[in-house]
C-alpha cells in the first residue's frame, strides 16, 4: 500500500469523529476575541487520532498540530490542522476541512485537504499532481478581470488598505474564513487565487493548500519573491494569468 493510500485512509477515518458533531459541537474555549477563533473537543480528538495513527505507520516522522504542538524542527514531520474552520463546523456550515501536510527538509511534499462534510478528498504529492477523489484537478485559465480571489489580511490596518482596495478594484474578492476549502476551490478552478498578507493564520493553515494549488498547475510564491517557503505566511497562490497580473508591469500590486 502506497503512502498516499495509507494516509488518505487514515484521514478519511476522522469523518466518523467529526460528522456526528457537525453543527452540534460545543465550543470548549476561544483562542481570541474573534468569533472565528474557537476550539472544540472534536478538534483535539481528531489531532490526537491522526498523531497516533501516523506514528504507528512510520515512527520516524515527527508530528506538529494546531492544538497540541509538536516537533516542527524535525527534518520530516506531519503538520496538521484537525478542523480548519471550526467556527463553521459548530454552526453547521460546509466550509470546514481536515488538513495535513508532510514537510521534508523545509519543503511540503505531500498534502491532504479533506472536505469531511461532503466526503471529498483532495490530495497532492510533489511531482505527481493534485487530485479530487483520485481524479486530477487543474487551476482555471480565467484572467484577472474575471477572477474570484480569496484575500486574507487585516484590511482595517492602514498599511494594508491600499492593497486591499486595489485588489477589490480588479477582481471579485471572497473570504470564507476557511483556508482549506478556499485552497481546494483554487486548485479545482472555481476560484482563481488566494492571497495572504498580514494574515490571521499559521503554517498549518497554508502548507497543505500551497502544494495542492502548485500541483494543480498554479503558481505559489511568497510576496516579492518567485519562490515559496511555507513558513512565510505572505503569498500568492493562483493561476498563471492572475499571478502575472499581480506581479508584473506598472500596475503590479505585489511586484517581484
Amino acid at each position: 500500500m502506497s503512502l498516499s493510500d495509507t494516509v488518505l485512509s487514515i484521514v478519511r477515518q476522522t469523518r466518523n469523529m467529526t460528522l456526528p458533531h457537525y453543527g452540534l459541537a460545543a465550543v470548549e474555549y476561544k483562542k481570541t476575541d474573534g468569533a472565528h477563533d474557537v476550539v472544540t473537543k472534536v478538534d483535539k480528538d481528531v489531532e490526537l487520532f491522526l498523531a497516533e495513527r501516523l506514528k504507528a505507520m512510520d515512527p520516524s516522522i515527527a508530528f506538529k498540530g494546531e492544538e497540541f504542538g509538536g516537533n516542527g524542527d524535525a527534518s520530516r514531520f506531519w503538520l496538521c490542522d484537525p478542523i480548519d474552520g471550526t467556527a463553521h463546523f459548530v454552526r453547521g456550515m460546509p466550509f470546514c476541512t481536515t488538513m495535513l501536510a508532510l514537510i521534508e527538509d523545509g519543503i511540503v511534499t505531500f498534502a491532504v485537504i479533506y472536505d469531511f462534510v461532503n466526503d471529498i478528498m483532495y490530495h497532492a504529492e510533489r511531482g505527481k499532481g493534485a487530485f479530487r477523489d483520485g481524479a486530477p484537478i487543474r487551476v482555471s485559465e480565467r484572467p484577472m478581470q474575471d477572477a474570484y480571489l480569496s484575500v486574507e489580511t487585516h484590511a482595517e490596518r492602514e498599511a494594508n488598505t491600499h492593497r486591499y482596495v486595489a485588489l477589490h478594484e480588479r477582481a471579485g474578492l471572497i473570504h470564507i474564513i476557511g483556508c482549506g476549502w478556499e485552497f481546494a476551490m483554487v486548485a479545482s478552478g472555481k476560484f482563481e487565487g488566494r492571497i495572504s498578507f498580514d494574515s490571521y493564520a499559521s503554517d498549518w493553515d497554508y502548507a497543505p493548500g500551497s502544494l495542492l494549488v502548485s500541483e494543480a498547475g498554479g503558481i505559489v510564491a511568497n510576496l516579492g519573491k518567485a519562490t515559496y517557503d511555507y513558513r512565510n505566511l505572505a503569498f500568492i497562490a493562483s493561476n498563471k494569468f492572475v499571478f502575472e497580473a499581480l506581479t508584473e508591469g506598472k500596475d503590479a500590486i505585489f511586484p517581484i
